[in-house]
């Protein structure tokens, strides 16, 4: 797969105990990668923890605002690839501790792209921002890689200004095409909200759901009519991994931004997932109850991801049904038998992007 590139390559991932992190880190130990993994110390349960043997050759537990630790760490690893996802990564949290996630997603990719600077033998770099990046489009169409950062709350404003940061040191330190400049190609990704097993983040609607299900409680849905891009873990992951091939392959037009999000009208609401997981899960109860003093969240989140369709024949494998139905059969599995569904999910995936003819099978 990804034309072999994974294979015995010394691959850096930030972020690598959280949710997509942990996912990552497992496909890329199944491709053959030398994982290091930098994170904060991890909060239980916890899907990489889960992962056994664990997917990352080195875990290093550190604060990607600590520059002088980021350092030395990519100094004594020597990593040919870098995947940034180490982030302060909800919305909510951002409003009760704006310093923090502000700190965290802005100075906190500055000290990666550093790291990276220092590193010589860097030759690709993808950095994973979010949907939530963009100024809202208010005519419903999706949001493209050309239109404005922007972001009503803190966190989502936190990740335009990364993505400016990336691309500033793009052009400053990055352009293969300046005089005496690295030839290192950096990307960014911007992904829709991501389901699949193994999420327990506090205050996101799968992680609830699932968590009260297994204690037989009811959960409370906040923000029934909220439209998001739901998607399988596994379809970014994908196109990360597309993108990080490409790059090392020293594809330098494809140093730039990139959406991932769901194809075929994967947008639906909160309440419309709540119910379909509930079908596949009975023991899922849920209230609505928006709270009257909740802080402003975007309703309708959109991606248009032509771009990556087109140029890297990227295009996601499950519909947004089958997504609902693997992850509760993830978290049912796991509640209810102790059973990790992670390798086989990855399996299903792969056979179902070969039956497709994808071309990163390759």
């Amino acid at each position: 797969m990804f034309n072999g590139i994974y294979n015995g390559r010394r691959v850096l991932l930030t972020g690598h105990t959280g949710f997509k992190g942990s996912w990552l880190a497992f496909w890329l130990r199944e491709l053959g990668a030398t994982i290091c993994g930098v994170s904060l110390p991890m909060h239980r349960p916890n899907h990489y923890e889960l992962l056994t043997p664990a997917p990352a050759a080195r875990s290093a537990t550190a604060d990607i605002r600590d520059p002088a630790a980021l350092q030395r760490i990519f100094a004594e690893f020597q990593p040919d690839i870098v995947f940034h996802l180490a982030a302060q990564a909800l919305v909510r949290p951002g409003y009760h501790d704006p310093v923090e996630t502000f700190s965290t997603n802005i100075m906190g990719t500055v000290n990666v792209l550093e790291a990276v600077r220092s590193t010589p033998g860097v030759k690709a770099v993808v950095a994973v921002s979010s949907d939530k990046c963009y100024e809202p489009v208010e005519s419903g169409r999706g949001c493209r890689e050309t239109d404005a950062m922007g972001g009503y709350d803190p966190y989502s404003a936190s990740k335009g200004c990364a993505e400016l940061v990336i691309a500033s040191y793009r052009r400053s330190f990055f352009d293969a095409a300046g005089a005496g400049q690295r030839r290192t190609l950096i990307a960014s990704a911007r992904a829709g909200n991501v389901i699949g097993g193994g999420d327990w983040a506090t205050d996101r609607l799968v992680p609830d759901l699932m968590k009260a299900a297994s204690q037989n409680r009811t959960a409370t849905i906040r923000n029934p009519e909220a439209i998001r891009p739901w998607q399988h873990v596994l379809e970014p992951l994908a196109g990360y991994l597309t993108l990080g091939a490409q790059l090392y392959q020293n594809r330098t037009v494809l140093s730039s931004s990139w959406n991932f999000g769901p194809m075929n009208n994967g947008e639906i609401t909160v309440a419309e997932m709540a119910e379909a997981l509930s079908e596949v899960w009975p023991a899922i109860a849920f209230r609505i109850a928006p709270p009257p003093d909740a802080p402003h969240e975007t309703q309708l989140l959109k991606l248009d991801c032509a771009k990556a369709e087109e140029q890297l024949q990227w295009h996601t494998v499950w519909d947004t049904r089958t997504a609902i139905r693997r992850t509760a059969q993830w978290y049912k599995e796991y509640y209810r038998n102790g059973r990790i569904n992670t390798a086989a999910d990855l399996s299903a995936y792969i056979a179902a992007a070969e039956k497709d003819g994808l071309s990163w099978i390759k």
